[in-house]
């Protein structure tokens, strides 16, 4: 028996049954008593997810990150863990690597830890297949689960991201009407948020009729391995391959397309441009500095934080929120 079986027998919403466990007073007598009666007729013992609404509560939240070494990843933590602290909750961190079986294991054994909520920092979390994403809504059927810059419509799984298909769309389009048209795509993951990135990025491109499939150009590699990346620009330059932009997918590409731009002596921007993704720290740590699009990480983090609060007080909450990133430019680009 689940908060959700409650829900159905009770004739109810989930957000109903959470006021009721949590002793809410904007429940009617005859709706509370609907939710109390079949609680009692199938002896119903409020589980983790009771105990985020206020019934002995852990104040304690689960993180998963896939990387704690990647910079967007590692940032998101961090506020995550901030904006927790600052709402009275200590947090247990789960670095899982990308292998399913990994991850379920993760989820169940911060289930048994008795968090609060559980929050999925990172796009990669996100299979196509549904079978693959059972783990979660699983999860979901005990405890709200919270996910950074992804989306799962189940019940009680909260979805907080930037609208990554829009702002590659519209950095391809500003890099065009500046006049560079053979604009390489440079990416590294085929994850929730990798996938929006290079849908807009293939949009804009189909719209002006410059798409080719040889511009889109995926590097299998560590993401700290910045001179495999280069390497990688510099095999398809030698091959014959001609691009004058380099778009890349996060910063870290983006860095390496500036190092292969200096090694086969091109002019940046005059006569070569180069975009980022994250407006990370690296954006900062280049000559010239690097023209990225900011995807808005601590209001998402902010956002989330606020949205699993309000589920854990039983309030009725967005299921789905989105932001809009923004290009800001610096001296790559003309």
């Amino acid at each position: 028996m689940t908060i959700y079986d409650i829900s159905e027998k009770a004739g109810v919403s989930i957000a109903t049954v959470s006021r009721v466990l949590n002793g809410s007073s904007s429940v009617s007598e005859k709706t509370k008593k609907k939710v109390l009666d079949v609680i009692s007729q199938y002896e119903y013992t409020p589980n983790a997810f009771a105990r985020g609404l206020g019934l002995n509560t852990m104040k304690l939240i689960g993180i998963m990150c896939a990387d704690s070494s990647d910079l967007y990843l590692a940032k998101g933590v961090y506020y995550i863990e901030q904006k927790l602290r600052a709402n009275g909750y200590d947090s247990i961190l789960c670095c899982t690597g990308y292998e399913l079986e990994t991850r379920a294991a993760s989820i169940n054994m911060l289930i048994t830890k008795k968090v609060d909520g559980i929050i999925l920092v990172g796009s990669n979390f996100i299979y196509e297949e549904d079978a693959a994403n059972q783990y979660i809504v699983n999860a979901a059927a005990q405890v709200p689960v919270m996910l950074l810059n992804a989306d799962l419509d189940a019940p009680n799984v909260y979805s907080v991201l930037s609208d990554d298909f829009t702002s590659m769309y519209e950095a391809t389009l500003q890099m065009i009407e500046n006049g560079i048209e053979d604009i390489l795509y440079f990416y590294n993951s085929y994850s929730y948020s990798g996938k929006k990135k290079l849908a807009g990025y293939r949009a804009a491109m189909e719209e002006k009729g410059l798409l080719k499939e040889d511009l889109m150009q995926f590097c299998d590699g560590s993401h700290e391995d910045v001179a495999f990346m280069t390497g990688h620009l510099n095999t398809l330059y030698k091959q014959g391959l001609a691009f004058h932009g380099v778009i890349a997918a996060d910063d870290t590409l983006a860095l390496a397309a500036l190092k292969f731009a200096r090694k086969i002596g091109r002019n940046v921007p005059e006569d070569f441009s180069v975009l980022g993704y994250n407006n990370s720290m690296l954006a900062m740590c280049c000559q010239p500095e690097l023209t990225s699009i900011d995807n808005k990480l601590e209001t998402l983090c902010q956002h989330l934080i606020t949205t699993l609060m309000g589920v854990l007080t039983g309030n009725e909450m967005p299921k789905k929120t989105v932001f809009s990133g923004e290009i800001v430019k610096r001296g790559t680009t003309r």
